[in-house]
């Protein structure tokens, strides 16, 4: 076990009051690090360190702003074992995830830093005697509260992007994924950031959420979270009038029809379902399937969902690993439980051993039952059967998330039709809902959130437009 420091300032260092709390591994429930506990003056500190640092990096030229996340990318891809070990022993990751994840993260941090020089403006030909423009600005110094499911990747959007459009950043990680928040604080460290560029801050979200979106040095806050906490961020955000964005749950429809290829939907569905034990903003949650062949794909998807090896997740051959914690453990055999008594089937799962639940698969489930409704972020997936592409938009509708969604069908027309009526930020035509880039514009609508992550879309949502003119010549003033 590991005793870690908080990064501050370009320091390691203890909370102000010396507390600590500890980092359990969700496999073995076995105390993983000892983590600093900070609270409001920790985040008094933080703010400081990063607004005394923001003149610095904001003035520091965009080639040099790249070659720090470059070299970043580099070390991440020198220590993949290090990070994918600590992706795994205290977030349960799967070899698969963490793999991705990794990878992913190296791309990610390649794409800010060719994004450094591509914060383009625009010139308006309006009044020929003067030079019409914009520009775009550092907003300053930005708060990011990442979760716990992908919390590299997830982390590294709001920090590799706030660095790359020169501002500085104070990132306060999950409390139950804090190390891997740590472990990015020291890759920028190696990478040569400025000190007070990124500051990592550890403790209870109850108590430094608050405190460092309520600080008037905060100009932006970056949230990817439960619904519920990016309500509460938008509102104590709102009461400052700063800009936020928000990247929330889902309850992410599958839409299925008739002329799919069957052993291709069941792959797509499973692994939109089970990956990292359906602990992803964008699983899919409720599959949508055409009568004619709803009874066969239940079939076919209950026997792979029962196949698949579950158990410790440091096994290269594991697919389902632990959920993250009891809590979590709790809620989903809630709603598992609730479904059956109202008249759901369970055709295989339901039950757990630890904090491992098995993959589920559920029909008859009815749109009044939570499992439906709400989102699981579990190994557990509803079979709803429809008449027709129409029915299966209307269901796929009813709801209030709207983050991803997949469709596999061979008719084009129908594929059309479907993802552009979606009420979804994304739509994948023959994939799961599971699919995300560096380049592309990620995010959702309805209670999924607010903005938009990736690429240029992170980079003008992390600065301030500026409308700027050249006056060619004195012009005459009526008075």
């Amino acid at each position: 076990m590991k005793t870690w420091k908080m990064f501050v300032g370009g320091q390691w260092v203890d909370a102000v009051s010396k507390a600590t709390f500890d980092d359990l591994n969700p496999y073995t429930g076995e105390v993983y690090a000892r983590v600093p506990k900070g609270d409001a003056k920790d985040a008094d500190r933080v703010m400081a360190a990063a607004y005394v640092a923001r003149k610095l990096w904001r003035a520091t030229a965009p080639r040099e702003r790249a070659q720090v996340l470059y070299k970043a990318a580099q070390l991440l891809e020198g220590n993949r074992k290090e990070f994918a070990d600590v992706l795994t022993a205290e977030g349960g990751g799967t070899f698969g995830k963490v793999m991705f994840e990794i990878s992913q993260t190296v791309d990610l941090l390649q794409t800010a830093g060719a994004d450094c020089t591509r914060l383009l403006g625009e010139t308006f030909h309006t009044d020929p005697t003067k030079l019409s423009m914009t520009i775009f600005r550092p907003r300053g110094t930005v708060v990011a509260i990442s979760p716990w499911n992908f919390p590299l990747i997830l982390s590294m959007y709001k920090v590799a992007y706030s660095l790359a459009t020169g501002n500085t950043v104070v990132l306060k990680p999950a409390s139950d994924t804090p190390v891997i928040g740590l472990k990015i604080g020291e890759l920028f460290e190696q990478a040569g950031l400025p000190a007070g560029a990124l500051n990592v801050v550890t403790g209870p979200g109850s108590v430094l959420g608050d405190a460092l979106i309520g600080d008037d040095r905060c100009s932006f806050v970056a949230l990817t979270g439960e619904t519920s906490t990016g309500r509460h961020v938008a509102q104590t955000a709102a009461a400052k009038l700063k800009e936020y964005t928000l990247e929330l749950g889902g309850k992410n429809p599958l839409i299925i029809l008739a002329d799919a290829d069957m052993d291709y939907a069941v792959s797509a569905a499973a692994f939109g379902a089970f990956l990292h034990q359906g602990q992803i903003c964008m699983s899919v949650g409720r599959i949508i399937v055409e009568e004619p062949i709803v009874e066969k794909f239940a079939k076919k998807l209950a026997g792979k969902a029962a196949s698949l090896p579950v158990g410790d997740p440091s096994l290269p051959t594991t697919v389902i690993g632990p959920l993250i914690n009891d809590d979590q453990v709790r809620k989903v055999n809630a709603q598992v439980k609730e479904a059956v008594a109202q008249g759901a089937k369970l055709l295989t799962g339901g039950t757990y051993e630890g904090r491992i639940y098995r993959p589920t698969v559920l029909t008859n489930v009815t749109h009044d039952m939570q499992v439906f409704r709400e989102e699981t972020f579990g190994p557990v997936v509803s079979i709803i059967s429809v008449k027709d592409e129409k029915e299966a938009l209307e269901v796929a509708n009813n709801t209030v998330y709207g983050l991803s969604a997949g469709v596999i069908t061979k008719d084009m027309q129908k594929a059309i039709f479907l993802a552009e009526g979606l009420e979804a930020g994304m739509v994948h035509v023959n994939d799961s809902s599971i699919d995300a880039e560096a380049c592309v514009p990620f995010g959702g609508c309805k209670w999924s959130g607010q903005g938009r992550e990736g690429s240029r879309y992170s980079m003008e949502e992390l600065s301030e437009l500026k409308w700027v003119t050249f006056q060619k010549s004195l012009k005459p003033f009526p008075f």
